[in-house]
């Protein structure tokens, strides 16, 4: 019986050793709210998991190129929008709506979809 409790300490010692880091992927801690539009041309479209990312060069007021790194959902929920591996193609011209962008002040931002829209938006825009 001890060793049954042991095994039951040691099992629930390992989950909360790694909850705090799962809950960390989900987090918003690295995010501030902040609504910003960027239009530009993709340089990558990247389908893969457990994140979709949409790469692309926006030119800011200053005339110089910046390439934003925005991060979306997993392509299983891009498929039930409508999109693709092929959606987006090196050369698009694109425009995105964020409300989270990089605190670090990083080039990076995180973008749903917004179907009833058709619009890339930040992921806490009211609906």
């Amino acid at each position: 019986m001890r060793s049954k409790a042991i095994r039951g300490f040691v099992v629930l010692a390992g989950l909360f050793a790694v909850s705090p880091s799962l809950a960390a992927h989900h987090g918003n801690a690295s995010y501030e709210n902040k609504v910003i539009t960027l239009k530009g041309t993709v340089t990558e479209w990247r389908w893969i998991n457990p994140h979709v990312f949409l790469k692309l060069d926006v030119k800011g007021d200053d005339g110089k190129v910046v390439n934003w790194t925005c991060e979306l959902v997993a392509p299983s929920n891009m498929i039930n929008f409508g999109f693709r591996g092929d959606s987006f193609k090196p050369g698009d011209q694109v425009t995105v709506i964020t409300t989270q962008t990089a605190k670090s002040g990083a080039a990076i931002a995180r973008l749903g979809y917004n179907p009833a829209t058709q619009l890339f938006k930040g992921w806490q825009d009211p609906k």
